[in-house]
C-alpha cells in the first residue's frame, strides 16, 4: 500500500504539472480534455486512498528534506474520510465547472488552480509531520487567494483575493511558528497557542473571518470547494491532527472552545441580516466550523470529524445551488401568489424593540469587526510603516545633503 499511498498524493500534482505545461507551451487542448484532466486527478486521488483505508492505518517515510525535517505521508482513519472526501468533491466541482465557466477566457486557469488546491489539500491531509503539512498549507492558501481573484479585472476580486492572502500570511505565521517550537522541544502551551493562531486564519474564526463572505467574489464553484467545504476545514483538521502536541495544556481545550463559541454566536447573529444567498451561507459556514471548534474543545474529537465532513459535503451542494435559488424562490412566489414566510417570529416577540434594533445595527455592521481589524489594526500597522519609511528618506536625503 505504501506505493498507492504516495500516488494519492502525487496523481494531483501530476494534473497541476500537466495543466501548467499545456498553460506554458499554449498547447491546443480543449474545454473537455482541461476538464478531464482535473475531474479524473481528484477521482483517482479519492478511489487511491478508499483502497488504502482498506489496509488499515499505513505510514510511508520520503527521507528528510534535511538533518531533522522527516517526511512522512500518514493515512490512518483521521487522514483518509477527509481525503477521500476531498477528492470526490474536488471532482464533483470540476464536472460542475465545465458548463458553469464553458467559454470563459480564464477556464483553463481555473482548472489549473483547483488542480492545485486540492493537490495542497491532499497534502496537507496526509501530512505526517509539521513540515510537510506547511507546505500543503501554503499551497491550499495561494489556490484560494487566486481562485478569489479570479476575475481579476475588477477591483473588487483582486482587493478581497489580496485581503484573503494577508489574513493567511498572518495567522500562517503561527503554523510555522509552531513546527519550530515543536523541534526545539518546547511548551505544549506554545505549540497549541501557535497552532490555533495558524488554524483561525484559514477557519475564518473570530475576529479574523471577515474575508470569508468577501471571498464569494470568486466563481461559484471555488467558493463551493474552497470557503464552503474544504479550505475552511482545513483549520479544525489541523487541531484535530496536533491534537497530541496540546492536550497536555489544560488551558488549550478551554481557549479553542471559547474561540469557536464566539464565532459562532457572531457568525449566526450576523448571517440573519445578510441579503444575499453566499454571504449568509459564507457565515452559516463560519458557524458551523465554530461549533466544530467547540467540540474539539469539549474533547469529542469523532463527532467534531463526522461534524466536518458532513457540513463540507451539505455546505459545498447547497453553494453549487445558490446561483438558481433566487430563481426558485420567485416561482415559488408566483405560484403562492404572495410572499414566502420568514422565520424569527419568535425572537421578534420575545426580544424588546430597542434591542432588536441595536442587534439588527449590529449585525449589518458585521459586528464593527472591520472597523476594528481593517482601520484599527491593520490600518495603524500601515500608517506606522508610512511614517518610519517617511521618517527613513528624510534620513537619507539629510546625508545625502551632508555629503
Amino acid at each position: 500500500m505504501t506505493g498507492v499511498l504516495v500516488a494519492a498524493a502525487a496523481v494531483p500534482f501530476g494534473a497541476f504539472l500537466l495543466l501548467g505545461l499545456v498553460s506554458w507551451l499554449d498547447l491546443p487542448l480543449g474545454e473537455r480534455a482541461v476538464s478531464a484532466v482535473a475531474v479524473l486527478s481528484a477521482a483517482v486521488s479519492s478511489g487511491l486512498l478508499a483502497v488504502v483505508a482498506t489496509a488499515g492505518p499505513v505510514e510511508v517515510p520520503l527521507g528528510a528534506w534535511f538533518d531533522g525535517f522527516p517526511l512522512v505521508l500518514v493515512a490512518d482513519g483521521l487522514s483518509v474520510p477527509v481525503g477521500v472526501l476531498s477528492g470526490l468533491l474536488g471532482a464533483l466541482i470540476g464536472a460542475f465547472s465545465r458548463r458553469y465557466l464553458h467559454r470563459d477566457p480564464g477556464y483553463r486557469r481555473f482548472h489549473l488552480l483547483l488542480a492545485l488546491f486540492v493537490a495542497g489539500v491532499q497534502l496537507v491531509v496526509l501530512a505526517g509531520t509539521l513540515d510537510l503539512l506547511v507546505v500543503g498549507w501554503e499551497l491550499t492558501g495561494l489556490a484560494s487567494a487566486l481562485l478569489i481573484a479570479f476575475f481579476h479585472q475588477r477591483r473588487g476580486p483582486v482587493a478581497h483575493g489580496l485581503r484573503a492572502f494577508a489574513t493567511y500570511r498572518l495567522c500562517d505565521v503561527g503554523l510555522v511558528g509552531a513546527a519550530v517550537v515543536v523541534h526545539h522541544d518546547g511548551p505544549p502551551l506554545a505549540v497549541g497557542l501557535l497552532l490555533l493562531w495558524g488554524s483561525m486564519g484559514k477557519a475564518a474564526q473570530f475576529p479574523l473571518g471577515g474575508w470569508l463572505p468577501r471571498a464569494m467574489e470568486g466563481p461559484t464553484p471555488s467558493s463551493a470547494i474552497c470557503y464552503g467545504a474544504i479550505s475552511v476545514s482545513l483549520g479544525p483538521y489541523l487541531l484535530l491532527r496536533t491534537a497530541p502536541e496540546w492536550s497536555q495544556a489544560p488551558a488549550l481545550p478551554v481557549l479553542i472552545a471559547v474561540v469557536g463559541g464566539l464565532t459562532a454566536v457572531h457568525a449566526t447573529l450576523v448571517g440573519r441580516a445578510q441579503t444575499d444567498i453566499k454571504t449568509t451561507l459564507a457565515y452559516a459556514s463560519t458557524t458551523q466550523i465554530g461549533l466544530v471548534l467547540v467540540e474539539i474543545g469539549l474533547g469529542w474529537e469523532l463527532l467534531a470529524l463526522v461534524h466536518l465532513l458532513g457540513h463540507a459535503a451539505l455546505r459545498s451542494a447547497q453553494i453549487l445551488r445558490s446561483p438558481s435559488l433566487l430563481h426558485d424562490h420567485h416561482h415559488l412566489e408566483q405560484a403562492l401568489g404572495e410572499p414566502v414566510g420568514g422565520g424569527g417570529g419568535f425572537w421578534d416577540r420575545v426580544t424588546p424593540r430597542p434591542v432588536r434594533l441595536w442587534l439588527y445595527r449590529f449585525a449589518l455592521e458585521r459586528g464593527y469587526l472591520d472597523a476594528v481589524v481593517v482601520e484599527r489594526a491593520a490600518g495603524g500597522f500601515v500608517r506606522l510603516v508610512r511614517r518610519f519609511a517617511a521618517a527613513d528618506e528624510r534620513l537619507v536625503r539629510r546625508l545625502a545633503v551632508a555629503r
